[in-house]
């Protein structure tokens, strides 16, 4: 594709390979049915543009399981449609209370990416530097908020934290033990949040207490579960992985177990089979 010219080819700061669609790969795509637009300029001027590409790949991995995905900026984008000009800006899935050294503050939520499913919203967040106290509490704001009904009108169900480095996912996964302390030192009341340890290393399953009718003048509280918690690695060797077999890099769960755009649950069953729309152009011709 490079060579025909319909992409042209990059290196980053950090010696990535990026890839932008010219103008004649914009006109070959849409001789094909399918809406694009020219990216060279953009992609020319990205120095460092790893998280942005991992998002961008999770969004895409979501979409091949013919799910709608959103990156950051289409989020706000989509907040933002039909919007008066001069109206306020709508910047955040959620309006969330972090407390960050005992200080309580109102954030506004807004993920790296976004996957919309029938039974509701997953948030995905990419770290590829260590998280601070305001991240980790923005984390946690975040994952007390599963359950809770988004601008877009879909339910959070899911929070998935990708990490690039051991040391990173040993950072999370320290900020949700501490969390789950936090959450089971308090009492049973109306919209509590819990956290259960689930089926798999760093994986927690949500419940929060609510209320329900027990006869015509009672109410009880009950435990439901609401969402999950995934916590999981970037797959940083795909840009290696060599399919003849020689290649230094484990891809165990990434491609036989399905682990993108990220680990299902054993109780969820198997992701869909992947997909693609340029497929459905090969196999008309």
């Amino acid at each position: 594709m490079v060579k025909a010219n319909l992409l042209r080819r990059y290196k980053t700061a950090r010696f990535q390979t990026t890839y932008g669609l010219t103008a004649r790969g914009a006109a070959w795509l849409a001789e094909r049915g399918i809406e694009a637009q020219a990216s060279v300029r953009r992609v020319s001027d990205m120095t460092n543009p790893e998280h942005l590409l991992w998002a961008q790949c999770l969004v895409l991995c979501a979409e091949q399981r013919g799910l709608q995905a959103l990156t950051e900026r289409e989020l706000l984008a989509k907040l933002n449609e039909g919007a008066n000009p001069g109206s306020p800006m709508r910047g955040g899935l959620l309006v969330a209370t972090a407390t960050v050294r005992g200080k309580a503050r109102r954030i506004s939520l807004r993920p790296d990416a976004v996957v919309l499913e029938a039974e509701g919203l997953t948030a995905i967040e990419v770290d590829c530097s260590a998280r601070g106290s305001q991240r980790a509490a923005s984390l946690c704001a975040e994952v007390l908020s599963i359950g809770r009904t988004t601008t877009v009108g879909a339910v959070l169900r899911r929070v998935v934290v990708y990490c690039r480095t051991p040391r990173i996912r040993n950072r999370v996964s320290a900020t949700l033990s501490a969390l789950k302390r936090d959450q089971d030192a308090l009492s049973l009341d109306d919209g509590r949040c819990r956290l259960k340890v689930g089926e798999q290393p760093d994986e927690y399953e949500v419940w929060k207490a609510k209320e329900v009718p027990m006869g015509p003048t009672h109410k009880a509280l009950r435990e439901v579960l609401v969402g999950r918690v995934i916590v999981q690695d970037l797959p940083v060797w795909l840009p290696k992985y060599r399919a003849d077999g020689r290649q230094q890099h484990a891809e165990l769960g990434w491609l036989d177990d399905n682990y993108l755009p990220w680990r299902r649950p054993a109780s969820d069953g198997p992701w869909a089979a992947p997909t693609s729309p340029l497929l459905t152009f090969a196999v008309s011709r």
